[in-house]
Formats: C-alpha cells, structure tokens, sequence
C-alpha cells in the first residue's frame, strides 16, 4: 500500500535529500527509519516531491513510499491508535531531532509525491540590516548582505519573469532533462522585523533554479543591474556569469500543491511526458 508522508527538516547537516554512498541524506535517514519501525527484512524507496540541495530546508516537503499492507497495520500492536498515528509517532521516536514525519496518511488511488504536484513553493529569506539579524534563525536566514535592497526594484524584475519559459539561464543542466518550467510567482516582501523573503511558485523546479533566480534579482536590488536584465539573461537561455548562485541556508521548501483525489492519476501522467514550448 502507498501512505503519504509530509515532512520537515534542517537541512543544515545533511548533503542534500537524494540518498548518497558516505554521506548523511534525508532520503537515507527516512528510509532507514521506516525499514526499522515496520521491522521490513528489505529496503524501502521513498519518493519526494522535490529534491533539495545540501543546506536546504523544508517545512512542508512530501514523500510517499509502498509498504507491505500487514506491517503497516502491525505499527499498531494493541494500542487503539491508527495504523497511520501509530506510524507517525514511532518514527518521531526514531529519527533524529533535525528530521519530523508531521503526518502519516494513506495515500489516494494514483498519488505520486513527485508527479502528481501541479506547485510547489519555496521562500528565500534575506537580511540586508545587520540591526534585523536574528541569531536564533541564524540557520535559515542570508545574512551579512552588504548592501541594501530595494524592493521595488527586485519586484520590477521578477514580474518580467512569470510564465512559462526554458529556464536553462538558471539552471544546471542534467543529461536529457528538460529545463522548461511554469514559473507562477515570483515576489518580494519586507516583513516588519526588517527581514526580505522571496516567494518562489513554480509547477517544478530544476536543480539550483531558485538560487540562481534569486541571485539574479540581488543584483538588480543593490543597483548594479537594471530591472530588465534577468529577462534578457532568461531570453538568452545561456549561464550568465552575473548571476551568483545564492547559499543553500536562505531557501526552505514550504508547500507543495496537489490536485483533488480523482485528478491525480492524470496530473501524474501529464508531468511524466518531455515539456516543449510552444512555437
């Protein structure tokens, strides 16, 4: 049976989500973790919605993983809890404090944590006020930034964005993998502590494209570039050197959007197909 997971974690000491030969992943310390509470005499493959890079974090990332029906429903033992309370407690218990199973579902007929997303989105939180730094986020949060950042500016640039493009100015390509992507919003905004965040909706994401977008937008927030310009180095689908990849510690993945139950079979065969633009 397949159970859907949402889940939460620091990514500050991990080597990213995608499970790595020596190193420390999310995707290995769930898996582990369920291979343990379900007491299963073989591995398990969880599958999420997005694949963050080392240092990245999340609060609202989500998985799903097939697991034999009976050792699902054993988690109860004599308790009168759920199958599913009973899963998510077990693991609280087992997984380090950096890493939270918030909930344990089972999952709707044709449920893919990857594909059957229509959005996820990602906040990228910047400090440009030495004054507004919070030590106690001090893991979440850009600071130090020199210069200060006009907003109007940044907000100017990241609407001329918004659409369906081929993002491959700001993405690392991989072998036959499509960098065209439905970029839904992109905006600024200043909370009242002085801290800027960068509010990031996209159908999918390609690897380090939210970094790079966000880099791109700092140039034009401190002055040096004008508002036209991440546009253009979009239009050119070329790597722009003056476009800096952010840290990792800024960018939390915090929501990811799915259709009504009866959509998702069909959401996920739709993502599945190679994305073209249109001529």
């Amino acid at each position: 049976m397949r159970l859907r997971l949402g889940v939460a974690y620091d990514g500050t000491r991990f080597a990213g989500w995608a499970a790595q030969p020596g190193q420390r992943t999310v995707e290995g310390e769930l898996e582990e973790a369920l291979v343990r509470v379900l007491r299963l005499d073989g591995p398990v493959a969880v599958t999420c919605a997005g694949r963050t890079d080392a240092g990245v974090h999340a609060r609202g990332q989500v998985c799903h993983v097939d697991v034999p029906t009976t050792a699902f429903a054993a988690t109860s033992g004599r308790s009168s809890r759920s199958p599913e309370l009973a899963l998510t407690t077990r693991l609280l218990g087992t997984l380090p404090p950096d890493i939270r199973v918030r909930r344990v579902v089972v999952a709707p007929d044709g449920f893919d944590a990857r594909f059957s997303a229509l959005w996820r989105r990602y906040a990228y939180r910047i400090c440009d006020d030495p004054a507004a730094e919070d030590p106690l986020r001090r893991f979440e949060i850009l600071e130090h930034h020199r210069r200060p950042l006009d907003v109007s500016a940044m907000n100017a640039a990241a609407g001329r964005m918004l659409g369906e493009h081929d993002f491959a100015a700001f993405c690392r390509r991989r072998e036959g993998a499509t960098t065209i992507r439905r970029l839904l919003e992109l905006s600024w905004e200043r909370e009242s502590s002085g801290l800027l965040v960068c509010r990031v909706v996209a159908d999918a994401f390609c690897h380090s494209m939210v970094r790079a977008l966000v880099g791109a937008l700092l140039r034009v927030g401190e002055g040096a570039r004008p508002d036209d310009w991440p546009a253009r180095v979009l239009s050119g689908k070329v790597r722009d050197s003056g476009v800096n990849v952010v840290p990792a510690r800024g960018l939390t993945l915090e929501e990811v959007g799915y259709p009504p139950a009866d959509a998702l079979a069909a959401r996920a065969d739709e993502a599945r197909r190679k994305r073209t633009l249109a001529s």
